[in-house]
């Protein structure tokens, strides 16, 4: 699967367009990292708890978004853009989503 952030791929022509793909996972924090991260907080630095549990959501939401351009019958995404959004307290949704192509 061809992937890009632009609305094309050099080299490739895109000879038909899917539709919207899309991939999606909703996370929630634990209570150990929260205290772990409350700690960190105190004295300062990078949280990679967070930033993990961050990177595998990202991950999943683009594997989720392969999955559908595939059952679309695509070869290749472009536009592909990533959003977090808060679904509530410690709560927060990554989506993967572009435009399911077939290039050449």
């Amino acid at each position: 699967m061809n992937i890009s952030t632009t609305p094309n791929i050099k080299g490739k022509t895109i000879i038909k367009t899917h539709g919207i793909a899309r991939g999606n996972t909703v996370r929630a924090r634990n209570l150990g990292r929260d205290i772990w991260a409350g700690l960190k907080n105190v004295v300062g630095g990078e949280i990679s708890e967070y930033t993990r549990l961050q990177a595998q959501s990202r991950e999943q939401a683009i594997q989720r978004m392969i999955a559908d351009a595939n059952s679309l019958g695509a070869n290749g995404i472009v536009n592909v853009r990533i959003t977090t959004s808060m679904i509530m307290q410690g709560c927060s949704e990554i989506m993967a989503y572009g435009t399911a192509v077939t290039l050449e």
